[in-house]
């Protein structure tokens, strides 16, 4: 089966497209998270054999701001921002955070 691996920024009153990135991971986009400035967004992808992303996006652009690869040992299944968002969190399957 084929997943999409893109990202897409709608806006929320019109549902215009403002920004897309096609590929913006190896493998199927799991979950993504506005910065709460909204200036950014996280995203992971779902890989099974821990070589898994976490990148940070520039939420207009979506240019790649930064990238960290083999974050978990198994799928990463959420990535969020803390509330002053100078921290992101994940969550895996192999029951880390």
């Amino acid at each position: 089966q084929q997943w999409d691996s893109t990202i897409k920024v709608w806006d929320s009153g019109t549902l215009e497209l403002k920004a897309s990135k096609e590929n913006a991971h190896s493998r199927r986009v799991n979950s993504v998270d506005f910065s709460p400035d909204g200036t950014k967004i996280a995203s992971v992808d779902f890989s099974p054999d821990g070589t898994g992303m976490i990148k940070v996006w520039d939420s207009d652009t979506l240019e790649l701001k930064a990238s960290k690869e083999n974050v978990h040992s198994s799928y990463i299944t959420s990535v969020y921002f803390s509330p002053a968002g100078s921290k992101i969190i994940s969550g895996s399957w192999d029951k880390t955070i």
